[in-house]
């Protein structure tokens, strides 16, 4: 069976996750960010056959992800390390952990905590601009200036979602889908 591609959709997000949605990569990048940078230690890390490991290792330096450095000469070896772009990723990952920690943590608990690396002392980061935590019923979606048909056309089914749940609740936790266009 062929997965559905995403590269061709005008949604940041159906691109992002053509570049990092395969769960394999984005437990690489988790790696990355935990600071494993050889085949040995990823594959030691996720118990991932070595020619699927080979393969979304391949695809994250096409990505601009990781980039390839040579550690030695004889044998020839490399690492992976994360560049930039890579290294934005930090900030999903993050939300991932707290996602999951509420979500999908066994009953004992979360098995991960974010701490501060000063103090030792667990943090929960939030999501926010400059000032207070951002909350969903106080944002809302807007078109970009590169929108297309496409995604004009979405929008305009998430404004009729939007209005439907207006109609029916007065205040939904839901994004909200402006009904301005960039």
């Amino acid at each position: 069976m062929q997965r559905t591609r995403f590269d061709n959709r005008e949604c940041p997000v159906a691109q992002a996750l053509e570049i990092i949605g395969e769960w394999w990569s984005l437990l690489i990048v988790r790696d990355a960010l935990r600071g494993l940078r050889r085949f040995e230690a990823f594959q030691a890390s996720l118990g991932i056959a070595r020619n699927m490991l080979s393969r979304r290792l391949k695809a994250l330096v096409a990505a601009g992800i990781l980039e390839k450095r040579a550690y030695s000469e004889r044998p020839l070896r490399h690492e992976y390390r994360l560049t930039a772009k890579g290294r934005e990723l930090m900030p999903v990952m993050v939300s991932l952990l707290i996602w999951g920690n509420r979500w999908a943590a066994p009953a004992a608990g979360p098995t991960t905590l974010l701490v501060d690396r000063a103090t030792g002392q667990p943090i929960e980061p939030r999501l926010s601009l400059t000032g207070p935590p951002l909350r969903p019923d106080e944002i809302s979606l807007a078109t970009g200036p590169g929108a297309g048909a496409e995604m004009r056309a979405a929008f305009a089914l998430m404004r009729a979602a939007a209005n439907e749940r207006r109609a029916a609740a007065p205040r939904s936790a839901n994004l909200d889908v402006s009904s301005k266009t960039g």
